[in-house]
């Protein structure tokens, strides 16, 4: 009589049952941002690009001499700028993912889930470009340095490396977002753009969390020394690349002025480490709060 014993090697591994649950998900709920998103109806800028309490200029002097027009102008570069930084780091994860799945089974969950996210990240990323062209802001591209430092990112970084570099990107910008959605203050079509990202990167960080403990599993402690502080070095670089320093020219602002005053606002700061509490407890967790780690992390405001 044949056994019902299932082998322990062909059972899938927690990642793949993970993986697997991502995939009917999305095959239930995903978007179309061509059909889903107003890219018809003209801008009216009687709305915000973003919630005026993430402007980098929020609760400054400047921020209360300002118009209310010029507020608004502000957050759409702001907005606009937070898009572009998407962009470019969204091509990096789509080149990690790629090449941590390249000639593994086809026949696996992860790795079909891996070709599904690469799939909502080119959609996402069509997305934030026409998003930002809509609300009127020119290319914003992070300084050369961030983008040769992503470069070398993302042709060496492998593993827990990779995916909690990746977690750490979509969390800050998650929470933002989730914000900017729900504001009836902010553009319709953004916040369009926003319930989209947030619904369907959930998936992406799920996984992210998932294979991030995965791959530390077996990871001694140098290995996890030396990963804890490259993690940490791109997290600072994404995070401080989100709003272009040419915004402030942008929306007719005296951009001295302004980059030195959201330097100091510590309203912002605040609005960031506050945002990163749930994301810094999980590398708590992970043993990734390494001292090194620590001090990219403050500089960045995330904690």
């Amino acid at each position: 009589m044949a056994s019902s014993t299932v082998r322990p090697e062909d059972q899938p591994s927690r990642a793949s049952a993970v993986a697997q649950r991502l995939l009917d998900s999305s095959a239930t709920l995903s978007y179309d941002p061509q059909v889903e998103v107003d890219w018809e109806t003209p801008l009216d800028k009687n709305y915000h690009g973003a919630s005026p309490e993430w402007s980098t200029l929020y609760s400054t002097a400047y921020w209360d001499e300002m118009t209310e027009a010029q507020r608004k102008e502000l957050t759409r570069q702001e907005a606009a700028s937070v898009a572009s930084t998407g962009i470019w780091f969204e091509m990096i994860l789509q080149q990690l993912v790629l090449r941590d799945i390249y000639a593994k089974d086809p026949t696996d969950a992860e790795f079909q889930w891996a070709l599904t996210e690469v799939a909502d990240e080119c959609r996402h990323s069509i997305m934030f470009a026409r998003g930002a062209k809509k609300l009127g802001a020119p290319a914003y591209r992070p300084r050369r340095v961030a983008v040769e430092l992503g470069r070398a990112f993302k042709t060496v970084a492998f593993g827990e490396a990779a995916y909690a570099a990746i977690l750490v990107a979509e969390e800050v910008l998650d929470v933002m977002q989730r914000d900017w959605m729900r504001d009836e203050r902010v553009v319709p079509f953004v916040r369009t753009i926003n319930n989209i990202h947030v619904v369907e990167e959930s998936r992406h960080m799920k996984f992210a969390r998932e294979e991030t403990l995965q791959r530390l599993e077996k990871a001694g402690w140098l290995r996890r020394q030396i990963h804890a502080f490259v993690i940490a070095v791109a997290s600072y670089v994404i995070v401080t690349s989100m709003v272009n320093k040419k915004v402030y020219a942008n929306a007719g602002l005296d951009s001295a002025r302004a980059i030195a005053e959201a330097k100091a606002n510590q309203h912002h700061k605040s609005m960031m480490r506050s945002s990163c509490s749930g994301l810094m407890s999980f590398l708590a967790s992970a043993r990734l709060l390494t001292r090194p780690a620590l001090a990219f992390y403050q500089r960045a405001h995330l904690i």
